[in-house]
């Protein structure tokens, strides 16, 4: 405390009598000789209470005080602000109006808190009125933040004498689906979804153990624990997303696939709608469910915002404007394949040509375009939906991925008589798609004439912009990061700013990323186009190796030297490159 300062409490204190003047002479000794906080040494010698203090504070900062003990604050309210920012920096919501947000604070005068209040009401356009409260005020406070926890508690109370079958063996059928439409198990089912979908999660994993019941969701390709329930219920809440999908619930041995729109309400009005693409899988202990979270509202990506530029961004463009001919993403499950095949159709999505898709499922809604959902268990898979496909006269043909011998066949003929497809394809990178193809039975002459394009891809983490700081990289890594740009060409590095020598980024953690350092995902790439040279090597069994040295003759960039790349200029981190592309 400044001098003052120090003196405004003194005056304050005398004039208010809060103590005789000895006994503040006494402390405010004390404070100076051990440099301990004059409210701490009157609450420590129980001159006046933590309240009351706070209540001095009040007064002396000029702000209004609030005790939150005995204060309901409303879930929306709470969500204006994160968590772990409010734990953090010891601040939290209380009551908004309009756009007014009211603010309890323990330390006013923390500039670092008031700082990041400032940012985060800036961001989200809201007026912020400071309240000071005390430490066991807040503590209390904190918890409505747990509210999902709570929720959950309330309802598992009953649970048990929801679930449980009372009934004749022939009746429990009619009497779980009765069970399940009542409120203990639903609610369960809904805050599981509700706060997955609020906390951008892309996949919820309900899965079943000896002891528990675990919840999982995956942020930024990583699965995070969320909760822990007892494993009496799982049957219950298996059984009410079986209902939800339109699923056998009285099948349990067999896996299962299925969707449904989950609407996001608040205050009574639906907020967000977002499609779940179910999955069920028998295991020991019981059905896991995977939920994996399509939200169809969101707007689709484009090439460059996902981090295809330079000579990529010319190759693919050049590419998909041709009028035939096959482009092919690959990358493993949940690598971002679907979402860039989507950014190719927003570029040839135009009045004068017929597009269709055929999808598994479909992730985004695209106006202007025939898009069309597989159903394998009735046989309508991506083959017998392809042949139906190409009597529907289309120009541009979309399917969601090769998976056998006759869907490359049918969308390799597509591509020799005149129709462009993109598809997808399981390999590790863009050179192994020739040897695949050529595996799975299409003659390499017509992959030759076929093939147009084929892209690897892998997902980064994004460092955080707002807590983004410098590093110096240690004498390995840098070793690594100078083999990998010896073999890259001068114009597709030009940009780097290597002058002053290799320099890398990582982000510290802050309210805005949840003290993760990390937020979204962009991709890296490669991008191997036919050329000639390729093509003329085709007539033999070409393996990955030869397709190696071509794509090195003509300059292709793999995915570790496009990571590299974007980690030097700060995009993401060297560690998540290596951990994404060595492997």
């Amino acid at each position: 405390m400044n001098q003052e300062y120090l003196k405004k409490v003194y005056d304050y204190l005398i004039s208010n009598k809060v103590a005789d003047r000895k006994q503040i002479d006494e402390i405010f000794e004390e404070s100076s000789k051990n440099n301990l906080d004059i409210f701490d040494i009157l609450v420590k010698k129980k001159v006046t209470g933590e309240e009351d203090i706070i209540k001095i504070k009040a007064n002396l900062l000029n702000i209004p005080y609030i005790d939150l003990k005995e204060t309901i604050i409303d879930n929306s309210v709470l969500r204006e602000l994160p968590e772990r920012a409010a734990l953090f920096y010891k601040f939290i919501p209380f009551e908004k109006i309009d756009n007014s947000l009211k603010v309890a604070m323990v330390d006013p005068t923390n500039i670092d808190a008031l700082d990041a209040l400032k940012f985060i009401s800036v961001k989200q356009n809201l007026n912020t009125k400071i309240y000071i409260t005390s430490a066991a005020s807040f503590n209390v406070a904190i918890k409505q933040y747990r509210k999902f926890g709570e929720e959950l508690e309330s309802v598992l109370k009953n649970v048990d004498q929801q679930i449980v079958d009372k009934e004749k063996p022939q009746k429990k059928k009619e009497e779980t689906k009765r069970i399940l439409e009542e409120a203990p198990v639903a609610k369960i089912v809904d805050i599981i979804i509700s706060h997955a979908v609020e906390g951008k999660a892309s996949d919820i994993h309900i899965e079943p153990s000896e002891d528990d019941l675990r919840v999982r969701y995956r942020l930024d390709g990583v699965l995070h624990n969320s909760l822990v329930l007892p494993v009496r219920i799982n049957a219950a809440v298996v059984s009410r997303i079986k209902i939800l999908s339109n699923l056998k619930i009285d099948e349990t041995r067999k896996p299962q696939d299925g969707r449904f729109r989950f609407d996001l309400s608040s205050g009574g009005n639906i907020e967000k709608s977002v499609d779940l693409r179910i999955s069920t899988f028998p295991t020991v202990n019981g059905e896991k469910i995977v939920m994996r979270i399509l939200d169809t509202s969101s707007d689709i990506s484009t090439l460059e915002s996902l981090g295809i530029w330079k000579r990529g961004f010319n190759i693919i463009n050049e590419n998909i404007n041709k009028p035939f001919g096959i482009v092919l993403v690959t990358g493993p499950t949940g690598s971002g394949k679907s979402t860039t095949l989507y950014a190719m159709l927003k570029i040839l999505n135009k009045e004068g040509v017929n597009i269709v898709t055929l999808e598994d499922p479909v992730e985004y809604f695209m106006s202007g375009i025939n898009q069309s959902q597989i159903r394998s268990e009735i046989g309508y898979t991506f083959s017998s939906g392809l042949r139906s496909i190409l009597r529907q006269d289309p120009d541009i043909i979309m399917v969601g991925e090769i998976r056998d011998k006759e869907t490359a066949e049918l969308a390799t003929h597509a591509a020799l008589t005149g129709h462009l497809v993109l598809s997808t394809l399981h390999t590790n990178n863009a050179i192994g798609v020739v040897p695949r193809l050529i595996d799975m039975g299409i003659e390499p002459f017509l992959i030759s004439s076929a093939l147009n394009v084929a892209i690897g891809q892998r997902l980064v983490k994004k460092i955080c912009e707002h807590c983004k700081e410098e590093i110096k990289p240690s004498i390995s890594m840098e070793k690594i990061i100078k083999k990998e740009l010896d073999n890259i060409p001068d114009d597709q590095k030009k940009d780097l700013n290597l002058k002053d020598g290799i320099k890398l980024f990582q982000g510290k953690g802050c309210s805005e990323c949840k003290g993760s350092g990390n937020t979204g995902r962009m991709g890296v790439y490669e991008v191997l186009s036919m050329t000639p040279e390729i093509e003329t090597r085709m007539s033999s069994r070409i393996t990955e190796s030869d397709m190696a040295k071509e794509a090195e003759k003509q300059g292709m960039i793999t995915m570790k030297q496009d990571g590299v790349m974007k980690a030097i200029l700060g995009f993401t981190t060297i560690e998540e490159v290596l951990r994404v592309t060595e492997n």
